[in-house]
């Protein structure tokens, strides 16, 4: 079938490839590094309960037949290896099936963890990497010419991501409409980067242009991802130069880099010839049972596509949510809401037998979040913190209302190291504090003149307490009395 052959799009497959690998890599070693004291066997949310009470049928992962924390670092370890190897090029150096083998059990990995993740894994971008894996399967290694029905699926992948983020924006806040919402959202965006205290500063009227061009970007841009070339190539870089402007302004995990590789899907050979070095050895015709399973992937992808495209044109969109337990199809969207404060939750504990007005209480301070008013907000992405994400939504409520955060002060009181390694500095690297305890900041930027001052990048004021003083036994208790 000559129709399927889609020999013009080898470079950007090959680096679609090599993209995608990268961000499995980087999403495996969150795994590898974060799991266990977030979701193991002792950890915030032990996956043993969740395993208990949800069915394979609602959430298919290898877990269901056994989890332990060895077993889980097996899964994350392999996905690792499996995804170097991707990256290095070895999956392309063998034949057609080892390279479905390959990318089938990476996908395959990074969905038993997600299932199992609750809302430690509750991103869109874990839906859109395992989306954007699962059609990788069928790109097929660098001897092959790419399935011109791949190219075209990862296309419509980006056109959701694309329009719906910028749906979403339209239907759920004013200040999209108005253009105001980049006067706040670079302060109070879950993890602004070193750059996001200058982006915050520029002028009221950059930041309209933001809005508008954000706008075009993401809703009228993506139509021409469908259009034949030398549209979709154009509409594509429009794509790479906006999501560019979001990875300089904030951390958003890998959700800009996989964007950035499915826009790699709508430049041709003759597009990225003007920028990389193309040319290859003639390309083998794919088997027909390669052809055949496309063709029914593709049938099947069209099928799940319905449920998604109907809530792109809903009224009622839902953002980041998906349709299928094996997330094959689903819907995306970011920043529907922007807050206009920002609050942080900052722990603290001290080593009084009894807590008193005259205590000594010293912070935690974590990897990503703001934390000490004076140190520069950090450049995470594309690694992604999930305790710092996390506790970015609980301060939005002015009292925890999840166990896991009456379950991280546990762990905090009882010196856990597993949970301290998720934490950049312990106040306490001698013995755990006697009592623990949150309170909750207002956190803005800092003014240039403030900064110029004072060298402080944030101002904080007390927001009232979070949680109040807990030793081992009250946190206990008070964990106990939540629900879940």
């Amino acid at each position: 079938m000559h129709w399927f052959q889609a020999p013009e799009y080898w470079s950007s497959r090959l680096l679609v490839g090599r993209a995608l690998a990268g961000t499995y890599l980087i999403a495996f070693l969150v795994a590898a590094n974060q799991f266990r004291p977030l979701l193991g066997e002792r950890g915030l949310l032990p996956v043993r309960r969740f395993l208990a009470a949800v069915p394979f049928a609602r959430a298919p992962s290898l877990f269901h037949w056994h989890y332990s924390d060895r077993f889980l670092g097996v899964v994350a370890w392999s996905g690792v290896v499996l995804s170097a190897g991707a990256l290095a090029g070895l999956a392309d150096a063998g034949p057609l099936w080892l390279w479905m083998v390959v990318w089938f059990l990476l996908w395959a990995l990074y969905l038993s963890i997600v299932n199992v993740g609750q809302v430690f894994y509750a991103f869109g971008w874990e839906s859109l990497l395992l989306e954007t894996g699962f059609l990788a399967i069928f790109l097929g290694p660098a001897r092959t010419a790419p399935p011109v029905l791949v190219v075209w699926l990862l296309r419509w992948l980006l056109f959701r991501v694309e329009l719906g983020a910028g749906l979403i924006k339209l239907r759920a806040d004013p200040c999209w409409r108005d253009l105001t919402c980049l006067r706040y959202h670079h302060e109070t965006q879950p993890m602004p980067n070193p750059l996001s205290w200058f982006f915050h500063h520029l002028p009221e009227p950059l930041h309209r242009l933001e809005v508008l061009a954000n706008h075009v970007a993401q809703l009228l841009v993506p139509f021409g991802l469908l259009a034949p070339q030398p549209v979709a190539g154009a509409a594509g870089a429009v794509v790479v130069v906006t999501q560019g402007w979001l990875l300089l302004s904030g951390n958003f995990s890998w959700l800009n880099l996989l964007t950035v590789t499915l826009a790699l899907a709508c430049f041709d050979d003759a597009q990225l010839g003007r920028l990389l070095p193309a040319g290859h050895a003639a390309l083998a015709a794919p088997p027909r049972w390669f052809e055949l399973a496309t063709i029914a992937m593709a049938a099947l992808i069209a099928a799940l596509s319905w449920r998604p495209a109907r809530n792109l044109v809903s009224r009622h969109q839902l953002m980041n949510a998906a349709f299928d337990p094996l997330r094959l199809v689903n819907a995306y969207g970011a920043f529907g809401a922007v807050t206009r404060e920002r609050y942080e939750v900052v722990l603290e504990g001290t080593a009084d037998p009894v807590p008193h007005p005259g205590s000594a209480w010293k912070e935690y301070e974590f990897k990503g979040k703001p934390g000490d008013p004076r140190r520069r907000p950090p450049q995470v992405a594309p690694y992604h913190l999930r305790l710092d994400w996390l506790l970015w939504f609980a301060a939005m409520s002015p009292a925890p209302s999840e166990p896991w955060l009456v379950r991280l002060a546990e762990k905090l009181l009882q010196g856990d190291r597993a949970t301290l390694r998720l934490l950049r500095r312990n106040p306490f690297p001698d013995a755990p504090p006697s009592w623990v305890r949150a309170t909750r900041y207002r956190y803005r930027f800092s003014s240039r003149a403030e900064r110029r001052r004072t060298g402080a990048w944030w101002v904080r004021t007390p927001a009232g307490s979070y949680l109040p003083p807990l030793s081992l036994g009250r946190a206990g208790e008070r964990r106990r009395r939540l629900p879940g």
